[in-house]
Parts: C-alpha cells; structure tokens; sequence
C-alpha cells in the first residue's frame, strides 16, 4: 500500500507559473499512490482554469474515491471568507485540501480549524512574491474510515497554519479530533512544522523522514506522514520512503510504501 502527500500549490509549475491539467495528470500518475493527500488545492478558481483539482488527480490515479475539502471560499492572499457548516461553497471559487483513495470508504468526516488571531510574515515563491504580510485563513481536516487488504484504517489530510505556535494548537485539535476515528490512524499533509515538533506534538510515529521544501534543493520537511502509535502493530512495516521531483509545486511530495 503507497501513502502519498503532496502539497500541489494549486497545480502551478515554478518553470513557467502556468497551470496545466495534463501536466498535474503526469505528476500525480507517477506518484502512483493508493491514497493521496492533496493540499493548497483550487476548485473553480480563475487563476486554475476554473478547474477541480482533486477530480482530475482521481482520475489519474483511476481512484473511485475522493472528496475536496473547502477550507475558503475565494483566493488566499487576496479575498476570501471562511465556510460556514451549511455551506460548502459550491458555485464560487473555493480553495482547500483533497484526499483520495483506490480502497472504499466507509465514512467521510470533516473538522474545521480556525484561523490565527494575528498576520505573519510568509515567504511566497513566483512573480510577485517575497516577504508578505498575510493574514492566516481557516483551516480544515478531511478524514476517511477505509476498508483496506490490511483492514479498517482511518487516514486524514489537512494544511496546518503558517503562524508559528499556532500551527501547533492547531495540531493537537486534529489529533483529538482523529482519536474519536478507529485505530491505526494516520495523518498525511502540510503542518508547516518541522519533524521533530511534529512528532512531539503528537506523539505519532514518523513514517518517513526526508526534506520535503523547498522543490528545488530541500532543506525541510514541512510535509508529513504520521501514524498514531495505537494500532501501529497492526500496519504493515514500511519498505521505502521517497521525495520524488516534480514537475508542479515548490513542495515535493513525501511517498511512503508499506509492504
């Protein structure tokens, strides 16, 4: 079984700043995973090609399963406003996290997380970017209860804040949110945390440890694949981790395979 997270930058090339379907088809095909952590995803958004990019990931895969989960409705860094709980944002352009499966689901759970309280400074790559002043958007958790080989397994995708501390809190919301969920448990995405804080934080076992940002020469591993240590006998053992280049993204995508 092949895990995979990949934070996708909205499916945007740092070559060219271009976003184009056929190419997020080759990257998320190679990637050949059987459930698949999707952050910084656009449904519907001029700036994609009024696109849903977890759709097209899912048919690359050729996985029957997938949900996009809205964190906003509108465009980070620009105009946006948070989801209400009767709202889920369809007909306007929305921007989130995606997670997607070749193995059943049994049931779908969603967990939202709010935003810092303060703006802080991040570092945007591309045209236009540098140093910004941001304000931090919401946040969400998209869980599945899976009938795999291996048995039930509870898997969760989601993109933590880049406000330091409150990435944090936010963190240990999700684990509690995940215990309610059957055992083994494992969390795939962007926490915008380095590894060791994140394991502190959780408590859960690293199932690979590899620098994942930036693309290009990583030095960090913001993104993660963490299995929460009761029920971890009950996985199979890991048997390769990889960082693979892709031709999308200022992430590289963190693939861990169990065998």
């Amino acid at each position: 079984m092949r895990l995979a997270t990949f934070n996708l930058l909205h499916g945007r090339s740092l070559h060219d700043d271009l976003v184009d379907p056929d190419r997020l088809t080759t990257a998320v095909k190679a990637l050949d995973a059987d459930i698949l952590a999707l952050q910084e995803v656009d449904r519907d958004q001029s700036r994609s090609g009024n696109l849903d990019l977890t759709a097209i990931a899912a048919r690359a895969l050729s996985a029957p399963e997938h949900r996009f989960a809205a964190a906003v409705v509108g465009t980070p860094g620009e105009t946006f406003r948070p989801l209400r709980h009767d709202d889920d944002g369809h007909g306007e352009p929305c921007y989130g996290i995606g997670l997607i499966s070749r193995h059943p689901v049994r049931t779908w759970q969603v967990t939202r997380l709010k935003p810092a309280p303060v703006r802080s400074p991040i570092y945007i790559s591309g045209p236009g970017g540098g140093l910004l002043l941001l304000r931090d958007e919401p946040r969400v958790v998209l869980a599945a209860v899976l009938d795999t080989p291996h048995g039930p397994l509870t898997v969760a995708a989601t993109h933590l804040s880049f406000v330091p501390g409150w990435n944090a809190h936010q963190l240990r919301r999700v684990v509690r949110a995940l215990r309610a969920l059957p055992a083994p448990r494992i969390l795939l995405g962007d926490l915008n945390l380095p590894a060791g804080p994140a394991r502190l934080l959780t408590g859960w076992q690293p199932l690979g440890r590899h620098p994942t940002y930036p693309a290009a020469n990583p030095r960090v591993q913001l993104d993660h694949i963490l299995a929460d240590r009761h029920g971890l006998d009950r996985l199979p053992p890991v048997t390769a981790v990889h960082t693979p280049r892709s031709t999308i993204s200022d992430h590289r995508p963190l693939v861990v395979d169990l065998g």
